[in-house]
C-alpha cells in the first residue's frame, strides 16, 4: 500500500490508514488495491480521524458500555461449561454500497424462493428425486428429513417464513453463499443490538449518512405474523429451548421488542388437535409458532424422544392445519452442506434460472465424478461431512484442509472416501474478504461474513437492509466464529439520498388490539411469584443480618445472648453468621436471578441491569467484608441495592397480571418473615434487647415512637408489627394487600366462583383483623406463617399446574 504523510496531505489530526496492510490476494472491503479507501468508505474515514484516537476511544467505550448496561450476551460452551459472554461487538461498522446491496438482496430474494419450491417438492411430489436430481439416499440419510411430516402441507401455505444466509467476498471481488440458515435462524436481534450499540458510539457519522434503518424491516414481519394469527384466531409466539441456549438472550429481546409471547415446550400443550398454551386463565390458543430450537426437538412424540423441551402432539396439531410453524418442521434440510453441490441442476429444473449468487463450488463424494474430482484436487479442498449443517469454518473438529494433511492423514482420508464417499464433500477453500476493526488506536484489516435475513410478508420476501458481520479476532478465518472467540459488526447499508426513517410505531391509520391481561403464561406467573419471594426474603435476611453485626460490633461479649438467639434463629434456614456476608443469603439472591432470567422477556433492561448490579455487589461483598462494623455496611448498600430494584419495579411495572403475581410473591414472603421472626424475637423466653431489635428488622423504630408513647413492650411491637392495618410492614398490611390482588386475578371455577385461595386469604385476613395483641403467642404466630405459605400452594394448584 502506498505510503505517505497523510497528516500534511489531508491536514487530518489522526491518520487511521497509516498502518493499514491490505493481505495480498484478499479483497479489502474498506480499501482498493492501490491502497485508497472506496467511495463508500471515504467519508466514513474522515469523519473518524476528525475525531481522534482519544475521542474515538471513548464514543467505543460508550457501546460497550451501552451492551453491559442492556446485559447483552451469548452463551459460551467450552472446557468449562457453559458460560454468560458479554456481546463481541467490532466498533467499526461494514459499509456496503445501496446498488450493491440490491444486487445481493436479488439474489437472495431468488435463493429463497427455490427453498421454498424445494422443501415442498421433497415434502411433497417428490419429484427433483424421481428425476434423479436428488439422490435418494442423500436425502433420506439427513437427520433434518423428517419422515412425520411428508406430506404435510403447512397452514400458512409456506414452509419458509425466516431465513438467513451467510456470505463472504471471495478474492474475484464476487459475493459467495457459504451457508443457509432455514432451520432457525439467530442473530437478527443482535443485528438489532449492534445497530443501537454503534449508533451510540457514532450517533453524528450515522446521522449525516444515509443508512437504511432496520426497524421497517422488524415491522413487516410482526405485522405478517399477526396477519396469519388474526385469519385463524390464535396467538402468536417465539418457542424457545430456554435460558441455557446460546442466543436465548436474543429469543427474549425479539419478544419483548416485537411484543410476541416468548415460550418454552412446557408452556405449551395439545388439547383437541390445536395447540394450546398454559395461561393463568387456563388453555388460550397458539395459532403462529416462530420456532428458536431445532425442529428434531420439537415433539418428543414423534420426533425425538429424548427431547425435555419440546411439546407432545405439536407435528398433528401442525398436520391438522391447526398452527403456522415458522419455519416449517423439516425446513433445517436445505442447511444440509451437500446440497450446495445440486442447487444449479435444482434452479435449472424448478425456476429454469440460474443462481443470482452462487454457493461456494461444491462436490458430493457420492457420485463417481465428483469424488474422483475432489481426490485429484485435494490440496485446494476442505473435506467435511456430507450432512453437516454447520458452515466449514465452524465445524473444524470434523473439516480438514487438504492442503494441510500430513502424509498418514491424508492417505486415512483418502481411503474413507473412496470407502464411504456419499458420507464427505469437497468445497473450494474459502479465502474471505477483510474488513477495518480498531485495534490499539489503528485500523487493522481481519476476514469476515455476512450475515443477511430475509422475512416473508403478503408482499413477498423482504430483506433486512444490513444484517451483522462476523469479523475475526485475528488473520484465521476460522475465528470468526463466535464460539471460538469472534466479534459482530453492525452493517450499513449506505444510499447517496436520503433514506426513509422507519420506525417499529404503527401509522395513524392502523388498527390495533390490547392484550388481554389474563394471557400469561403460567410458568412465567410462578417465576414472577418466586421473584418477589426470592427478593423479600434476601431483604428480611438482610434486615437481619445487619441487626446482628451492628450489634457484633458493640458487643463486648460476641456470644452475649441476642447474637446466640439470631444465629440459632437463622440457621435452619441455611443462613450462618460466621461469614459476614453467608453462602445462603447468596443463594438466595442467585435464585432471584435465576427467576428473573427465565422471564427475561417481561423484564425491562433497567430492571435487569438494577438486579445484576444487586448479584454482582453482593457477590463482591462476600470476599472483602468482615463481620460486624464492615458487614453493617454492606448490608446497608445491599439494602439500598434491593430496595431501589424493587421501587423500579413497584414504579414502573405495568398494572397486568403479571405484576400481580409479583407482588403477591412479595407479600407472601413478608408476612412469612415477620411471622417467623415476631415469634422467635417476641416470645417469653426472648433475651434482653430482643424487641428493639425486631423494631429495627421490622423498619418500624420510627414508626412506633410516634404511636406509642411508651417503651417498647411485646404487646406494642405486636400490635404494630402485626394488627396495624396502616403500617406497610405489618402482618395485616400484607394479608391486607393479598386479598385485593388475589380478588383481581383470572376467574378459577367461572364467574362468580372464589377460587380456593380467595376463600382461605378472604378468612385468614378477617381472623387476624379482629385479633387483639395478647392472641399473638409464639406459636399463633409460628402457625400463621404456616397459613400463609399454604396460600402459594393453593395458588400453585390454581395457576401454575
Amino acid at each position: 500500500m502506498a505510503k505517505g504523510n497523510h497528516q500534511e496531505i489531508r491536514g487530518r489530526p489522526h491518520n487511521l490508514l497509516e498502518h493499514y496492510q491490505p493481505i495480498d490476494g484478499v479483497v479489502d472491503e474498506m480499501v482498493d488495491a492501490s491502497g485508497n479507501p472506496r467511495p463508500v468508505w471515504k467519508e466514513f474515514i474522515e469523519a473518524l480521524e476528525d475525531l481522534g484516537p482519544e475521542k474515538l476511544a471513548q464514543r467505543f467505550a460508550r457501546a460497550d458500555q451501552y451492551l453491559r448496561d442492556a446485559g447483552v450476551y451469548y452463551r459460551l460452551y467450552d472446557q468449562a461449561g457453559a458460560n454468560e459472554r458479554e456481546w463481541p461487538l467490532a466498533h467499526v461498522p461494514l459499509l456496503i454500497e445501496e446498488q450493491e446491496w440490491a444486487a445481493i438482496s436479488a439474489g437472495l430474494v431468488q435463493r429463497a424462493e427455490l427453498f421454498e419450491e424445494t422443501i415442498a417438492d421433497i415434502y411433497g411430489p417428490n419429484r427433483l428425486v424421481e428425476k434423479g436430481i436428488l439422490p435418494a439416499g442423500l436425502i433420506a440419510a439427513s437427520p433434518e428429513y423428517l419422515r412425520p411430516v411428508v406430506g404435510t402441507r403447512p397452514a400458512s401455505g409456506h414452509f419458509l417464513h425466516f431465513c438467513a444466509f451467510e456470505l463472504g467476498r471471495g478474492p474475484d471481488g464476487r459475493w459467495w453463499v457459504l451457508g443457509d440458515r432455514t432451520q432457525a435462524p439467530s442473530g437478527a436481534g443482535f443485528a438489532l443490538e449492534n445497530r443501537v450499540a454503534t449508533t451510540r458510539a457514532l450517533s453524528d457519522i450515522y446521522g449525516e449518512m444515509h443508512v437504511h434503518r432496520l426497524a421497517g424491516f422488524f415491522r413487516r414481519f410482526r405485522d405478517a405474523l399477526n396477519g396469519l394469527a388474526k385469519g385463524s384466531g390464535g396467538r402468536v409466539a417465539i418457542l424457545t429451548p430456554g435460558p441455557l441456549n446460546e442466543t436465548y438472550y436474543e429469543h427474549a429481546y425479539i419478544a419483548r421488542y416485537l411484543g410476541i409471547m416468548l415460550l418454552e415446550g412446557e408452556d405449551l400443550t395439545v388439547s383437541g388437535g390445536r395447540l394450546m398454551v398454559r395461561t393463568v386463565s387456563g388453555l388460550m390458543p397458539v395459532s403462529v409458532l416462530w420456532r428458536r430450537l431445532d425442529a428434531a426437538f420439537a415433539d418428543p412424540l414423534e420426533l425425538r424422544p429424548d427431547s425435555q423441551i419440546g411439546t407432545p402432539g405439536l407435528v398433528e396439531a401442525i398436520r391438522r392445519g391447526a398452527v403456522s410453524a415458522v419455519n416449517a418442521l423439516g425446513s433445517g434440510l436445505m442447511e444440509t452442506r451437500a446440497l450446495f453441490a445440486f442447487l444449479p441442476k435444482i434452479s435449472r429444473e424448478l425456476r429454469n434460472e440460474e443462481l443470482l449468487l452462487p454457493s461456494v463450488a461444491t462436490w458430493w463424494c457420492g457420485r463417481d465424478a465428483d469424488r474422483d474430482h475432489v481426490l485429484a484436487n485435494l490440496d485446494r479442498m476442505v473435506i467435511g461431512p456430507a450432512l453437516s449443517t454447520r458452515l466449514a469454518f465452524e465445524d473444524d473438529d470434523c473439516t480438514r484442509l487438504g492442503s494441510a494433511l500430513v502424509a498418514g492423514e491424508r492417505a486415512e482420508l483418502i481411503a474413507r472416501i473412496e470407502r464411504d464417499g456419499g458420507a464427505f464433500v469437497g468445497q473450494e477453500a474459502v479465502t474471505l474478504s477483510t474488513t477495518p476493526v480498531y485495534v490499539g488506536g489503528w485500523l487493522e484489516p481481519r476476514p469476515a461474513a455476512l450475515r443477511v435475513y430475509l422475512a416473508r410478508t403478503p408482499e413477498g420476501w423482504t430483506v433486512m437492509p444490513g444484517g451483522f458481520a462476523r469479523v475475526g479476532f485475528s488473520l484465521d478465518p476460522t475465528a470468526i466464529a463466535m464460539q471460538r472467540g469472534g466479534q459482530a459488526a453492525d452493517v450499513w447499508v449506505v444510499s447517496d439520498r436520503p433514506v426513509e426513517r422507519e420506525t417499529l410505531l404503527p401509522q395513524e391509520h392502523d388498527s390495533f388490539i390490547r392484550t388481554s391481561p389474563g394471557s400469561l403464561p403460567s410458568r412465567a406467573a410462578e417465576n414472577l411469584t418466586w421473584l418477589g419471594r426470592y427478593i423479600e426474603r434476601s431483604e428480611d435476611t438482610v434486615r437481619i443480618l445487619r441487626a446482628y453485626h451492628v450489634r457484633l460490633a458493640e458487643a463486648s461479649d460476641p456470644d452475649m445472648p441476642l447474637l446466640a438467639d439470631i444465629r440459632d434463629h437463622l440457621e435452619p434456614f441455611g443462613i450462618d453468621v460466621a461469614a459476614a456476608i453467608p453462602p445462603g443469603l447468596i443463594g438466595t439472591l442467585d435464585s432471584a436471578v435465576y427467576s428473573a432470567g427465565q422471564i427475561r422477556d417481561r423484564f425491562s433492561p433497567d430492571g435487569w441491569l438494577a438486579l445484576k448490579d444487586l448479584s454482582k455487589t453482593i457477590h463482591q461483598f462476600a470476599t472483602t467484608v468482615a463481620p460486624g462494623d464492615d458487614a453493617t455496611r454492606a448490608m446497608t448498600v445491599i439494602l439500598r441495592k434491593l430496595a431501589g430494584f424493587s421501587g423500579l419495579l413497584h414504579e414502573n411495572m405495568y398494572r397486568f397480571t403479571g405484576w400481580r403475581f409479583l407482588e403477591i410473591g412479595r407479600r407472601l414472603e413478608r408476612g412469612i418473615q415477620i411471622a417467623r421472626t415476631l415469634a422467635r424475637l417476641t416470645r417469653a423466653a426472648a433475651p434482653e434487647g430482643a424487641l428493639d431489635m425486631m423494631l429495627e428488622i421490622g423498619d418500624s423504630v420510627m414508626t412506633h415512637r410516634r404511636q406509642y408513647p411508651v417503651q417498647a413492650g411485646r404487646r406494642t411491637v405486636i400490635d404494630l408489627l402485626v394488627l396495624d392495618p396502616l403500617n406497610p410492614r405489618s402482618i395485616l398490611f400484607q394479608l391486607e394487600r393479598l386479598k385485593a390482588e388475589i380478588a383481581l386475578l383470572p376467574a378459577v371455577g367461572g364467574e362468580g366462583h372464589m377460587s380456593p385461595a380467595a376463600k382461605e386469604i378472604l378468612q385468614l385476613n378477617t381472623a387476624i383483623a379482629i385479633k387483639e395483641p395478647s392472641d399473638m403467642t409464639a406459636k399463633a404466630l409460628d402457625d400463621l406463617a404456616s397459613e400463609i405459605g399454604g396460600l402459594y400452594n393453593s395458588l400453585a394448584k390454581a395457576y401454575f399446574g
